[in-house]
């Protein structure tokens, strides 16, 4: 994935001869095992920032802007991370998820990440502890798995993947899944106890540069709103940058 900010390692060693997309096939034996003697004296700090999503969405009768960034700082093994997530509609954060996260190496390609969230924009802030993964998974599938714990003893799942497929070296498509699981009803900020949201998109980008890519894409999503069920269709249209 162009956006897995746990590690980069570039290698110029002839690939393995198999069509399989199991990252292991590539990574030339490397992992963080003990055998590999690593010298935390020879790191350098480094930094990055990916906007996944900077886009437009509108249904043909509404429409809003969404936004879906990272930032990392640190080394090889350890770094800070801050994810921010959210909607601005009729220029008012209608919902905000901001996440200040310490991530810790525990694999080649994983990071563990602990930290706190803050919830803002619709209804009452709220504050959660956040402990969670994020990484690929086999088959190169990016994955962030977090789980919270809130006020008033609130428990909390988020799940989300993202799969690039390539077709050409330029063009890609990229089907995306999200989902947020609750412990409890929260009317104030439209939380629905359960399976409280759910969002599948399919976007096309076009990259003009490895770090610049307009994209153009269809999104559909449930959520709850005043304890009813809101199925949307959005199209939207935007662009990913990391630098």
């Amino acid at each position: 994935m162009a956006h897995d900010m746990s590690h980069h390692h570039e290698h110029n060693h002839t690939l393995p001869s198999t069509s399989s997309r199991e990252p292991n096939a590539y990574n030339d034996g490397f992992d963080f095992s003990n055998e590999i003697e690593h010298s935390h004296k020879e790191e350098v700090l480094m930094g990055a920032v990916l906007v996944d999503r900077l886009e437009a969405a509108g249904t043909g009768q509404e429409s809003l802007m969404t936004y879906d960034w990272q930032a990392g700082y640190g080394k090889t093994f350890d770094r800070a991370v801050i994810r921010s997530e959210g909607n601005i509609d009729a220029g008012q954060f209608t919902e905000a998820r901001n996440e200040i996260l310490w991530g810790h190496g525990i694999s080649a390609y994983w990071d563990s990440q602990l930290g706190v969230r803050y919830d803002s924009g619709k209804g009452p802030e709220r504050a959660w502890l956040a402990l969670g993964v994020q990484g690929l998974a086999p088959y190169w599938l990016y994955t962030e798995a977090t789980f919270y714990v809130g006020e008033q003893g609130r428990v909390a799942f988020r799940l989300e993947f993202e799969y690039d497929v390539l077709i050409t070296q330029r063009l890609v498509l990229q089907p995306r899944i999200e989902t947020n699981i609750y412990s409890q009803n929260d009317v104030n900020r439209d939380v629905k106890a359960g399976l409280s949201d759910f969002e599948a998109g399919l976007r096309l980008r076009y990259e003009v540069y490895r770090e610049l890519a307009p994209y153009l894409g269809v999104e559909w999503s449930t959520s709850h709103e005043r304890s009813a069920v809101i199925e949307t269709t959005r199209w939207v249209a935007g662009v990913q940058v990391w630098f």
